[in-house]
């Protein structure tokens, strides 16, 4: 097989391999996303962490060095204002650990530290021009929509159930990311918060092919060419990596979640809400063991996260109290150069397509 079965991704985002890489806010910047595009995949650029000027810069940065289109990645979720009360009960839940460190949990700071996508981030977009731009929690209000599509930007969105990426294709996407279960990082779910009820990835894809007329992007589990050519066989039209490429050189993950990565099992992550005040899945750690995964104490998104920046300074053990974001398929992933591996991804799963389709074909 010379051909992807489906190129409707490949002619939207002008790629030579159906393979997004994941906008991994801190994990992962420019060296990631211009060695992606480098292999023929299409380079994102998380931006929640970003301040607007910062955007531009690693933008320009990206253009000089990458021959392929480039994704922006923006939070688009409702900002809520600090709850006093809430910081009050959390600060009481993690004392034992200030004590333990020496740390006065008064001092404790509060703070968002994730801004969602508003008129400042959008006039970078127009700026800059980026041809894809994807969002996660939903899509931004209309009229910051029709902005960034006026710039002819492609829009994508995460959706981790049928009825978010229906919403998704109503109101504006020319392309839904289905986002199944075993994804790490934050859920992209803004319809539902139940995350007992989300489906895992081989039950939401073709439900969403079957109900979205547009091509849809496969996520969660996904780290050899056997998860891409599953997906291509469920109906995705591509697939984003996210947890496999966190392995290469070019990522930004700290040693200590390059080890826990390398040690990574099928059973070995969570879904926590305990780093940023909403659920997301990442390797169980000391904290996660001790008062989670999940907990009803941890503020609402995203001013959870504030109070844990002391106690990782203060820790000789910082990964304790440091969000290690997987997926469930770490310990599929090889770690490898990411040119190289988006390389490989697309000739392995190639190879696995023709191979189904000989087996499969009529006598």
């Amino acid at each position: 097989m010379s051909q992807w079965p489906d190129r409707r991704l490949l002619d939207l985002f002008g790629l030579q391999q159906p393979i997004l890489q994941a906008p991994m806010a801190g994990s992962s910047g420019v060296d990631l996303a211009v060695a992606v595009s480098r292999g023929g995949g299409l380079g994102a650029l998380p931006c929640a962490l970003l301040r607007p000027d910062d955007v531009q810069r690693q933008v320009a940065e990206y253009r000089q060095a990458a021959p392929g289109p480039l994704n922006l990645n923006f939070f688009c979720h409702q900002q809520s204002p600090p709850d006093e009360a809430a910081q009050a009960m959390w600060l009481r839940r993690l004392s034992p650990y200030y004590r333990e460190l020496g740390l006065d949990p008064s001092a404790a700071p509060t703070g968002a530290g994730r801004a969602p996508f508003d008129a400042d981030y959008c006039a970078v977009v127009e700026a800059v021009r980026p041809e894809v731009v994807s969002f996660h929690f939903g899509l931004p209000d209309l009229a910051l929509l029709d902005r960034v599509k006026a710039t002819g930007a492609r829009v994508i969105s995460s959706a981790t159930t049928v009825a978010e990426a229906v919403w998704l294709a109503d109101h504006g996407c020319d392309a839904v990311i289905a986002m199944g279960l075993e994804a790490g990082g934050h859920r992209g779910s803004f319809l539902t918060d139940n995350m007992s009820a989300q489906p895992g990835l081989m039950a939401l894809l073709p439900q969403v092919v079957d109900a979205v007329n547009l091509p849809i992007i496969a996520a969660g589990g996904i780290a050899d060419g056997r998860g891409l050519a599953a997906a291509f066989a469920l109906g995705a039209a591509g697939v984003q990596v996210g947890t496999a490429y966190l392995k290469s050189p070019q990522s930004l993950v700290t040693d200590a979640h390059r080890q826990a990565l390398a040690q990574a099992s099928d059973d070995g992550t969570a879904l926590t809400n305990l780093f940023t005040g909403r659920p997301a899945r990442g390797i169980i750690n000391r904290l996660m063991a001790e008062i989670g995964p999940l907990s009803p104490d941890a503020p609402a998104f995203p001013h959870a996260a504030a109070a844990l920046g002391p106690l990782r300074s203060a820790s000789p053990t910082p990964q304790d109290f440091t969000p290690l974001w997987s997926g469930q398929a770490a310990a599929l992933a090889q770690p490898m150069d990411a040119e190289a591996l988006t390389r490989r991804l697309a000739a392995d799963g190639l190879a696995v397509l023709a191979k189904l389709s000989g087996t499969l074909a009529p006598a």
